[in-house]
């Protein structure tokens, strides 16, 4: 044991050792200017590679100075200062060991005086409107205008953006032909010149499904939605391979351009895709503030023996909403419109109300790429019940059948999902029907949804731009006072995605016992203020918020607005991998209640 140690003591000096010799060098290097041309020559001056060779002698090391300045000069260029003031000095430090001093004035910053963009004529004439669409959309998205600093990074991000809006329609051959940064450095000025080549036009041809074995062949190019002698936009083929993963029916889809095709204006689109088990059981756990701890499962089946079409079952377990449902969807058509079918059970506890529904739904559906369509017959039937007596008519706590038709129109117009800067959505139901409780009545329901974004500082840079997101709602059932429409036809407000500060579908109907029941007229209100977070370690991805929101139940539509429920407070929001997780303390002013909202996802 006495030896062991021994020796382990020896090694650890001998380490120590050449520890220390390695981080021996053979000068000091200083360097004096200001941020962030200090950093960019201490990372990447050549003089740093030489302070691990030990015997360089003071001849040698006045070579180095000789060399470093035209290091140091190059360097700045690329920051855009082609005049600076630069002095090299060698001397001793007080341990005696040589000091290399650098000391750099980086003088004015060099700005674009001219941009010359030109784009090779088209050899056909059928092809000219199109390259003038072109050299607009490149204008319009061009990163180094006159007047910004040049630097070899703004340069070089200018002209792989332009390619980019090149290659990205039309053109998947485009590339640039020439291009040069010109300086004038007495007058601190860079002259720009960029020349394009857009080469052939592109439209698309047949498409070529590869992978595809258990599924109907009509299957991809009905998803995909790319039709023959369509204009080549990326976009589009990106949008395609988004929709074949996002059916179900697919793990995995790859969707490009045969750009090497002999034939342009029908050049092939190559598919490929990895077909998903026929049958899926997902597992659930999660949590809400609206409903707290919950439980699912799933059984998803691609394609049911006899019908070929998608059935999706489920069961969820939470404490206020319980349910089962399952979803029976068909193939989509040339026009992507599907038949679907559905049935649910649901138990919904409202405070002192217990409500269970049953909902049977048969129908056509429509997804577009902005616009969603879908007609369907439906009939409901709703059981109330709540400790002790209620008190109330059965048509005023919901309790009630009716058979009813639906047309449900969605449109969504942002720039971007699910993180839109800017644009607007819009979604309307309306339909009407009958009761089947107790006496049949005619009723008609409207239900209308609008919801915008809107940029607050659109000139400053995209990490900074602050937004403000509001929401209107408003909803209204027609029917005799004695009608017995059922609940699921009716309204209720409050919870993460409605008013916060409240909880979910708190705010309704005071009936005279005190319970809370759902109410014939709808009208909610939200606006909130977002800001990007500046913190270093938060920012690109989280944003602060305030906001508030109003809404109101009732049951006849001219007391809309005479007692709203409103809610303010302040949040922060995620942009996660799966979409925007929201994280919101409200305060309810009726209620003079603190809640906490989570949610995820975007809501529209």
């Amino acid at each position: 044991m006495k030896y062991a140690t021994l020796i382990a003591c020896a090694l650890s000096f001998a380490a120590a050792q050449a520890l220390a010799q390695s981080a021996t060098t053979s000068f000091d290097l200083q360097v004096q200017a200001p941020e962030p041309v200090r950093a960019l020559l201490e990372k990447h001056l050549q003089l740093q590679r030489y302070r691990a060779v030990t015997d360089l002698d003071a001849r040698e090391l006045e070579q180095l100075l000789t060399l470093a300045r035209r290091d140091v000069e190059e360097l700045l260029g690329t920051l855009g200062h082609f005049s600076p003031t630069i002095a090299l000095r060698l001397s001793q430090g007080p341990a005696g060991q040589p000091r290399i001093e650098v000391q750099v004035e980086p003088g004015p910053p060099t700005r674009v005086r001219r941009i010359d963009l030109s784009l090779i004529p088209a050899a056909d004439p059928a092809d000219a409107r199109q390259r003038i669409e072109l050299r607009e959309r490149i204008e319009l998205s061009w990163r180094l205008p006159v007047g910004r600093p040049f630097t070899q990074d703004n340069w070089d991000e200018a002209k792989n953006q332009a390619l980019r809006e090149l290659v990205s329609q039309h053109y998947p051959r485009g590339r640039i032909s020439s291009s040069a940064a010109n300086i004038d450095a007495q007058a601190h000025a860079a002259d720009l010149s960029l020349s394009l080549e857009p080469g052939p036009l592109f439209r698309l041809g047949q498409l070529q499904v590869s992978g595809l074995q258990r599924y109907d062949p009509v299957l991809v190019p009905r998803l995909a939605r790319l039709k023959p002698g369509q204009d080549y936009d990326q976009n589009k083929l990106v949008q395609a391979q988004q929709r074949l993963v996002g059916s179900g029916y697919f793990s995995s889809a790859y969707v490009s351009l045969d750009t090497d095709s002999a034939e342009p204006l029908a050049a092939p689109v190559q598919v490929q895709v990895r077909e998903a088990r026929l049958n899926k059981l997902v597992l659930g756990l999660g949590f809400a503030t609206d409903s707290g701890p919950r439980a699912s499962i799933e059984h998803i089946n691609n394609r049911l023996p006899g019908l070929g079409w998608r059935a999706s079952t489920q069961a969820r377990l939470d404490r206020r909403s319980p349910l089962i449902q399952t979803v029976w969807a068909s193939l989509p058509d040339e026009a992507s419109w599907r038949w679907v079918g559905s049935a649910r059970a649901q138990r919904l506890q409202d405070g002192g109300l217990i409500t269970d529904t049953q909902s049977w739904r048969f129908g056509r559906k429509q997804l577009g790429e902005r616009i969603d369509r879908s007609l369907e017959l439906q009939y409901d039937r709703s059981q109330v019940s709540g400790q002790g007596e209620i008190g109330s008519s059965k048509a005023a706590t919901g309790e009630g059948s009716a058979l009813s038709l639906h047309h449900i129109w969605t449109g969504r117009f942002f720039d971007s999902l699910p993180f839109p800067e800017r644009g607007y959505a819009f979604s309307a139901d309306i339909g009407g029907g009958s009761t089947l409780s107790g006496t049949a009545q005619p009723y008609l329901r409207a239900l209308g949804r609008l919801t915008g974004v809107l940029p607050l500082n659109s000139e400053s840079p995209r990490s900074q731009r602050s937004h403000l997101a509001l929401r209107l709602e408003a909803g209204s059932v027609q029917a005799k006072a004695t009608a017995q429409v059922p609940t699921t036809e009716l309204f209720r407000a409050g919870g993460d995605t409605s008013v916060r500060g409240y909880g979910l579908r708190e705010i309704g109907v005071r009936l005279p016992n005190g319970t809370t029941a759902p109410g014939r007229h709808l009208l909610a209100a939200s606006i909130e203020w977002q800001r990007p977070l500046t913190s270093p370690a938060l920012a690109g991805s989280w944003e602060g918020t305030l906001f508030a929101d109003a809404g109101q139940v009732s049951e006849r539509g001219n007391e809309l607005g005479r007692d709203l429920s409103v809610g303010v407070g302040a949040g922060a929001r995620w942009k996660s991998p799966v979409g925007p997780l929201q994280i919101d303390l409200a305060y309810g002013l009726k209620v003079e209640k603190l809640r906490l909202h989570l949610n995820l996802g975007w809501v529209f």
